[in-house]
């Protein structure tokens, strides 16, 4: 339905609530006054919608959510005497088109939310219009059959005229009318009523009101029509199905009141029934779209939420049902949509919603489409986690068959994360979160497999998302800070230089060390200033070191070494930035180590090697950290341009045992050997004892550093170290 396009002027930034209201006002006004039959000017008409146009904006932001306000809404249609029938559609394409536009400002709602809250309300606004114009048409309409009851008892008396009056009246009503006795036999029935039961009058006429009973008759239906016979109320109104003569279901608004006679007593029931069978397909049609997903037919986020907090919920009594949920997400669906289409990502979707739906057909099963390639399968008949993992087995076992689409055969395989307890201990929105962090770790695990939920995995995963969020602010605040561990000469244990470790003051979670938010800043990008901003501040405090350093008057060799990650080995600026922070600090290229872990450079081909083939000819030393961890082969050493070997400290390691293993030896041996006939210097990390350093040194290694020498610590210690010589 065509509604009046946006006036000029939108909903800016600068407008205030009451300013967008308005203008929403000033919009539907011009879309229903044209057919809306009143003595208003087009001013005073926006005054009286102005309430309800506040109402509407009221519920969309409202929390929690209620359509009750929207129902008095479309009420008030009606009051207004806004009773066209286009009227509504009008208001409805209005609600449907500017409501969130000018009311959905600074809510905290996201744009889905707001649609689907602004649904519902055009639902309930549809509601309260019905219910206004039936209720007006049902007052006037048994107003005239009151007036004709009465009209038949003076023409039983006096005239016949009146009688005809009243034929005229009972016979030609919109709505069905019957007349029954206290004891439920039906007298009288016009013939709208008989049309309502399928045109057969002996279907209706002389029945008893006893034998209309419905399977979905409330309770209270049958209570309320005893109180009413026996005298104890004078009417009842209630939505009632009825069994049609062919085997249909009517629906009906039904209001029976109480007939007295001259001395009061009860004598007839009079019946008044508003046929609302297509209303409440509509309604049922309509509720069934906001809540299941159009491509797949399976229940959408709306109705699963609403099942899901049914299911977390503590019973009124305070008993705790228990609960499971599989929260699955396709691996690789990605790769399907962008190599073969959104048609065919759509159809396997499809296939996928079907198979799932055959894994939960019992009793409190349901499965639900969030949205994309993401399911959840619900399930409240669960006894422990053993029940919902076979229903994960289940939903593995269903989607590892192939899909034929369109002569190919597609594989299909997915992550679950499971999350299974009992009622009343977290909100729908904790358990969802439970169940989606650990649907990542079973696809981090390889996928194709299910995880159960695991409350300090949970923990886990929510403090690295913190850590994510609050990293880029992190360095513009200053937060990170270098500490720097001694390298030292194995031959006469002096200092030889020092590791810079970039360490992490958070306000909440204390000092972090690298491993706890590298990975994260590769992940975001962040790695690249990071690092940078740890060159620096290393590259200064080695060229503070040297004037500081009494024992070569200024000009030491003391150096410093710092780590590169993967993603700064490819950055396109590493050597120019790192030229520029050399000469900012006045600090020779020989005073700096570039450590690059082996993993890196597996497979390195010579656009990658290039940066460091600059660095390593500018004299800075490049060295390969974690030696022996990887999967190189030992001849690429000869054209890596690497000058320093840092073995892992898996060597000293088992240099602990005792006795110690010969294998180790020998394999620490042939490297050592290996590394100085390439002219390559010889690292050992994590040296712990003095019996360590000792075989090292005669293994012929040339710098260690561990906790035997110093811990990471601040910048002063390294100087206290030098003075000392101390081993």
């Amino acid at each position: 339905m065509k509604v009046p396009s946006q006036p000029s002027g939108s909903a800016g930034e600068t407008d205030g609530p009451e300013d967008r209201l308005r203008r929403f006002v000033t919009i539907w006004g011009r879309a229903i006054f044209p057919v809306t039959a009143t003595s208003l000017t087009r001013a005073e008409f926006e005054g009286h919608l102005l309430p309800l146009a506040r109402l509407l904006c009221d519920a969309l932001l409202a929390r929690p959510f209620d359509t009750a306000p929207a129902q008095r809404a479309g009420a008030g249609l009606v009051d207004a005497h806004c009773t066209d029938p286009d009227a509504l559609g009008r208001s409805l394409g209005v609600v449907d088109s500017y409501l969130v536009l000018y009311c959905g400002r600074d809510d905290g709602l996201g744009g889905e939310d707001l649609r689907a809250r602004c649904a519902r309300l055009q639902h309930a606004m549809a509601t309260g219009y019905a219910q206004a114009l039936r209720e007006r048409t049902r007052a006037e309409q048994e107003s005239i059959a009151r007036s004709a009851l009465a009209a038949r008892s003076a023409a039983e008396i006096a005239l016949h005229a009146t009688e005809s009056r009243f034929r005229a009246v009972f016979d030609g009503a919109a709505i069905g009318i019957g007349i029954a006795d206290l004891d439920g036999r039906v007298l009288e029935v016009n013939n709208t009523l008989t049309r309502m039961f399928g045109g057969v009058e002996g279907h209706v006429r002389g029945s008893n009101i006893s034998e209309w009973v419905h399977p979905e008759d409330g309770p209270h239906v049958w209570r309320l029509y005893d109180e009413l016979v026996r005298g104890e109320r004078e009417q009842y109104r209630v939505e009632k199905p009825y069994y049609r003569g062919d085997g249909t279901v009517l629906w009906t608004n039904l209001t029976v009141s109480l007939l007295r006679d001259a001395e009061g007593e009860p004598q007839y029931q009079l019946a008044l029934m508003e046929d609302v069978t297509e209303r409440r397909l509509l309604h049922l049609r309509l509720r069934y779209e906001a809540t299941h997903d159009a491509l797949t037919g399976l229940p959408n986020r709306t109705l699963f939420f609403e099942r899901l907090e049914k299911a977390v919920t503590a019973g009124p009594n305070g008993e705790k049902g228990r609960f499971g949920l599989c929260y699955l997400d396709l691996d690789g669906f990605k790769a399907i949509n962008d190599s073969l289409g959104h048609s065919v990502g759509d159809r396997l979707l499809v296939e996928v919603a079907d198979r799932l739906q055959s894994c939960a057909t019992g009793p409190g099963e349901m499965v639900a489409r969030l949205g994309g390639d993401e399911f959840v399968a619900l399930t409240t008949r669960t006894d422990g986690e053993r029940d919902v993992a076979g229903l994960a087995d289940r939903i593995l076992a269903a989607l590892s068959g192939p899909i034929g689409i369109d002569g190919r055969e597609l594989t299909v395989r997915g992550s679950l994360g499971v999350v299974e307890g009992p009622a009343g201990e977290r909100t729908p929105a904790e358990v969802l979160r439970s169940a989606d962090i650990t649907m990542y770790r079973a696809k981090s695990a390889g996928g194709n497999r299910f995880e159960l939920a695991d409350p300090e995995a949970d923990a886990r995963a929510i403090t690295r998302h913190g850590l994510t969020t609050a990293l880029p602010t992190a360095l513009e605040r200053g937060e990170f800070f270098i500490e720097y561990q001694p390298l030292v000469h194995l031959d006469d244990g002096s200092v030889h230089g020092a590791e810079a470790l970039v360490r992490w003051s958070h306000p909440q979670h204390g000092v972090l060390g690298p491993d706890r938010f590298i990975p994260l800043a590769e992940d975001t990008g962040l790695i690249v200033p990071l690092g940078r901003w740890v060159l620096q501040e290393a590259v200064r405090q080695a060229r503070s070191w040297q004037l500081e350093n009494p024992r070569t008057g200024g000009a030491g060799p003391l150096r410093v070494n710092v780590n590169l990650s993967p993603t700064q080995l490819h950055h396109p600026r590493l050597v120019a930035d790192t030229v520029d922070v050399l000469e900012r600090a006045g600090l020779d290229p020989g005073a700096l180590c570039l450590e690059v872990t082996e993993s890196a450079l597996i497979g390195a081909d010579e656009d990658l090697l290039k940066p460091l083939r600059q660095l390593a000819e500018m004299g800075v030393d490049i060295a390969l950290d974690d030696f022996g961890t990887g999967y190189s082969n030992l001849a690429n050493l000869r054209r890596l341009p690497v000058s320093v070997l840092k073995l892992d400290r898996s060597f000293t390691r088992g240099m602990q045992q005792h006795p110690v293993d010969p294998v180790d030896l020998k394999i620490v041996e042939g490297i050592v050997s290996l590394a100085h006939s390439l002219e390559l210097a010889v690292t050992v990390e994590g040296v712990e004892t003095a019996a360590q350093a000792a075989r090292l040194r005669e293994i012929g290694c040339d710098t260690a550093q561990g906790w035997y020498y110093a811990r990471p610590g601040a910048p002063d210690r390294i100087h206290s170290l030098v003075l000392a010589d101390a081993v």
